[in-house]
C-alpha cells in the first residue's frame, strides 16, 4: 500500500534512516529517564483514582486538580504549579505569568531578542488592548549575537533599577535563530541574577519540555511556562497550559488567573482530568517521536540542499525543524503534504491566512485531534522572508516518518525538489 508515497520517495528516506539509529536510541535513553521522573512523581503523590473524577462550580477541594499541580511541580522540580483548564493556551499562560508578576513602571527584558509573534501584542511592541505597555510596563530588548551567543555586554547595561522580569524564549518561534539549550539558559539565568539577584527569570518553555533530562527550573528559572498542547500534553489534553516556579510567582498567576482572594482555591476541572494526567504521563514517549521526526525532516532536507535549523547532526533542544525554502511555493507545499499524512482533515488543502496575533499571513497544517496540537504532526510558518517552514509534532513515530515523506512528495510532485 503506498499511501501516496512513490518508490523512489521512500528509498530516500529509508536510506537517510539507516544513519540515524544511533540518534534515535539516545532519545529513547532519554525518554526512559522522564518517564521515570514522571512516573515518580505521580506515586510520590499518590495519584488515585479519585484524582480522576472531577469537579464542577467553584472546584473547591478539588483533589485531581491540586494532586495534578504537585506532580507537576515534583517532576520539574519547582515550589508550585499551576496547571488548569483555564488557561486557554501558550501564549494566554506566558500572558499571565508576565501580567502577574510585574506592576506599573517595572521593565520587562528579553535577552534573546525578538520574542514570538503572538507575544508582541501582549508585551505592546504592536499597540494593541490591554498590553504591559498600556499598564505602565516598559519594554526592552538585546538582540543575540550574529553568531547565536548572549550579548553580554549590552545585556548587563540593559539591567537597570527598573528591571524585574527576564524573558527567556527555548525556542526558536518563527525565527532561524538556535533553539537555548537548558544548560546556556542556566549561564544565562546565572549572569542576570549576579547582576540583579531580585530579578525574576522566566522561561517560555514550549515545545522543550522532556525534550533533555532536565528542565529550565533545575538551573534557576524561578517560572517555566508552556502549553499543554504541546508536549506536557501528550496528545491527549484538550486544552489547558501550565506555570510552575517559585511559589510566590505562582501564586501571582492563580490570583491573576481567577480573583483576588481566592487564586488556586477555585476553578473546576470539569470532567477532563484523565486527559491531563494520561497526557502527561505519556508526553516523554510522544515528545520522543517528535524529535525523531525532527531529526529526520532535517535529514532528508539539507541532503536536498535546504537550509536547516538545527542541521542534520547537531543536539536538540526542542521539537521543532525550520527548514527554509527562499519561496512561498516550498512553505505551502511541505504543508500540503503534512495535512495530506494527517488522520483528521487529510482531504483539506491548508492555504495562507490572516491569523489573530500575527503580522503577515500564515498557512498551518495540523489534521489533529485536538484543534491546533502542536505535538501531533504539523507544519506552519508565516509567508514572509525567508520562506522557512516550521514543523514539529508526530504522537507516534511511524505516523511523524510518514507524513515527511509526504511532504517531501509533495515538493516533487510540484518540481521544487529532484531527488
Amino acid at each position: 500500500m503506498s499511501m501516496g508515497i512513490s518508490e523512489e520517495v521512500y528509498d530516500f528516506g529509508a536510506k537517510i534512516l539507516t544513519e540515524l539509529k544511533p540518534r534515535f536510541d539516545e532519545i529513547d535513553q532519554v525518554a526512559e529517564i522522564n518517564q521515570l521522573k514522571v512516573l515518580g512523581a505521580m506515586q510520590k503523590n499518590t495519584v488515585s483514582e479519585a484524582c480522576l473524577l472531577g469537579t464542577t462550580g467553584y472546584g473547591y477541594n478539588d483533589l485531581g486538580r491540586d494532586t495534578l499541580e504537585a506532580v507537576y511541580a515534583d517532576t520539574f522540580h519547582t515550589e508550585d504549579a499551576l496547571v488548569r483548564p483555564q488557561i486557554t493556551c501558550g501564549t494566554h499562560a506566558l500572558a499571565l505569568a508576565l501580567m502577574s508578576n510585574l506592576r506599573p513602571g517595572d521593565e520587562l527584558l528579553s535577552p534573546v531578542g525578538k520574542p514570538y509573534d503572538t507575544l508582541e501584542e501582549v508585551i505592546g511592541i504592536r499597540p494593541s488592548k490591554g498590553s504591559l505597555a498600556e499598564y505602565g510596563v516598559s519594554y526592552r530588548q538585546v538582540d543575540l549575537l550574529p553568531d547565536g551567543a548572549f550579548d553580554y555586554e549590552n545585556i548587563r547595561k540593559a539591567i537597570n533599577e527598573k528591571t524585574r522580569l527576564v524573558t527567556i524564549q527555548r525556542s526558536k518561534g518563527y525565527q532561524t535563530r538556535p533553539t537555548l539549550s537548558v544548560d546556556r539558559i542556566g549561564q544565562l539565568i546565572s549572569f542576570v541574577k549576579s547582576i540583579k539577584p531580585e530579578v525574576i527569570c522566566m522561561v517560555d518553555n514550549c515545545y522543550g519540555e522532556f525534550v533533555e533530562t532536565k528542565e529550565p527550573s533545575d538551573v534557576g528559572a524561578d517560572m517555566i511556562v508552556g502549553s499543554l498542547i504541546k508536549n506536557p500534553g501528550g496528545g491527549l489534553a484538550p486544552i489547558g497550559g501550565y506555570i510552575a516556579g517559585r511559589k510566590e510567582c505562582v501564586e501571582n498567576a492563580a490570583y491573576r488567573l481567577t480573583s483576588p482572594g481566592l487564586g488556586k482555591e477555585v476553578g473546576a476541572s470539569l470532567g477532563i482530568l484523565p486527559q491531563f494526567y494520561q497526557g502527561f504521563f505519556l508526553a516523554p514517549t510522544v515528545t520522543a517521536s517528535a524529535l525523531k521526526a525532527a531529526i529526520f525532516a532535517a535529514n532528508i532536507y539539507e541532503r536536498l540542499g535546504f537550509p536547516v535549523i538545527p542541521n542534520g547532526t547537531e543536539s536538540r533542544h526542542d521539537i521543532i525543524q525550520a527548514v527554509t525554502f527562499g519561496k512561498p511555493e516550498g512553505v505551502i507545499a511541505f504543508c500540503e503534504g503534512i495535512q495530506a499524512a494527517a488522520p483528521v482533515d487529510s482531504h483539506v488543502t491548508p492555504e495562507p491566512w490572516d491569523m489573530p496575533g500575527y503580522d503577515a499571513k500564515v498557512i498551518m497544517a495540523a489534521g489533529a485531534f485536538v484543534s491546533g496540537s502542536s505535538i501531533e504532526l504539523s507544519a506552519d510558518g508565516p509567508i514572509k522572508e525567508p520562506y522557512a517552514v516550521y514543523f514539529q509534532g508526530g504522537l507516534t513515530w511511524p505516523h511523524a516518518k510518514y507524513g515527511i515523506l509526504r511532504s517531501l512528495q509533495s515538493l516533487k510532485a510540484k518540481g521544487l525538489v529532484v531527488l
